[in-house]
């Protein structure tokens, strides 16, 4: 793949070869309609040969000079313009003495035109080119910023995810401690395989990245294997999903921190333990996603709100979707707590 200096480089020459032709034909073009020979290309030609090469040395000048201010650029640019215009201005001379005497201007106001017309020309090519540059270096620096905002983006999406790891296997391996501590070496051991195959997946995927809801649906069921071993039969599981949302791209792990929380503030807490439900819903353009317990609500003690997973679920949406996202959470009228996450509605790529 050419890089940008090989193609600035060429868009460079295109436009300069381009540019003094177009001097050219419009100088002999003029000529004729004003009534001048055929042969005027003998003047229009060296006219234009002068100018092309003459922009050559204020391009070496420009370059050296890129960094400077605009203001000081101008002025420390006049004394080479003027020098460039007074070359072509020589050449013009030679020409018209050398070989076409016949074309001289009759008049001092005929070399004074002349003079200011070059100082046009060469002002108006100095312009395009410092306009040019310009506009490709703002270019670069906006790709350069928004390069580097995508950059931090992705570095606090991993940072929000890989958050939450040590908080998940504080609670793991204080219930594998405990499994330890009653000697049941079954449920331990189960514990730490299904713990593997959770972390492996896991690390597996990055967090940056967007996976179908089928695949975070399983990365749910590794993890509510860890936790079975914990509770048993006092969680239950129930999920009702929408055939036309499992393959709907979301963030990967989104809702690993809210069922979580979930276990931690309604089942964890009462000896019966409690119902875990998992809903995946269409509404037009949006894709709705619920965890929802039958636990004692917001408005029991220790309640959610304001815990860690969610608070960086919400920070992670902000950033992937920014206002295009809603994180809603309430009461269900029949008890417990409900968390909806609202996501723009985005199907895999066959």
């Amino acid at each position: 793949m050419p890089t940008a200096a090989p193609r600035s480089s060429r868009l460079f020459w295109l436009l300069h070869s381009a540019g003094w032709s177009g001097v050219f034909l419009l100088s002999y073009l003029s000529a004729l309609a004003l009534d001048q020979p055929i042969s005027y290309w003998s003047i229009s030609l060296p006219l234009a040969a002068a100018g092309f090469v003459v922009t050559l040395g204020l391009r070496l000048i420009l370059r050296r000079l890129a960094d400077e201010p605009p203001r000081r650029l101008i002025l420390l640019m006049l004394g080479p313009v003027l020098a460039a215009c007074l070359v072509m201005a020589l050449v013009y001379v030679f020409a018209l003495t050398t070989w076409c005497s016949e074309y001289r201007p009759r008049r001092t106001l005929g070399y004074v035109s002349y003079l200011a017309t070059t100082i046009y020309i060469v002002m108006t090519w100095v312009g395009l080119y410092i306009g040019i540059k310009y506009q490709q270096r703002l270019r670069q620096q906006t790709e350069a910023a928004l390069a580097a905002s995508a950059a931090a983006h992705q570095a606090q999406l991993r940072m929000l995810r890989y958050q939450l790891n040590p908080h998940f296997l504080f609670n793991t391996l204080n219930a594998l401690s405990t499994l330890i501590l009653d000697r049941d070496t079954g449920g331990a051991d189960r514990m730490v395989h299904r713990l593997s195959a959770f972390l492996r997946h896991s690390l597996d995927n990055d967090p940056v990245q967007q996976v179908t809801l089928d695949q975070e649906l399983t990365a749910i069921d590794l993890y509510l294997d860890i936790e079975a071993v914990r509770f048993a039969d006092r969680l239950t599981i129930e999920k009702d999903i929408a055939p036309d949302c499992r393959t709907a791209l979301v963030p990967g792990l989104l809702l690993q921190p809210l069922v979580e929380n979930a276990i931690k503030y309604a089942v964890a807490r009462t000896v019966k333990g409690g119902t875990l439900r998992l809903a995946a819903r269409r509404d037009g353009d949006r894709l709705w996603l619920t965890v929802a317990d039958d636990g004692p609500g917001l408005s029991g003690a220790g309640a959610p709100g304001g815990g860690v997973g969610l608070r960086n679920t919400r920070e992670r949406l902000r950033i992937l979707y920014g206002d295009a996202h809603a994180v809603e959470l309430r009461d269900r009228p029949q008890g417990g707590c409900e968390v909806r996450l609202g996501l723009p509605f985005e199907r895999a790529r066959a």
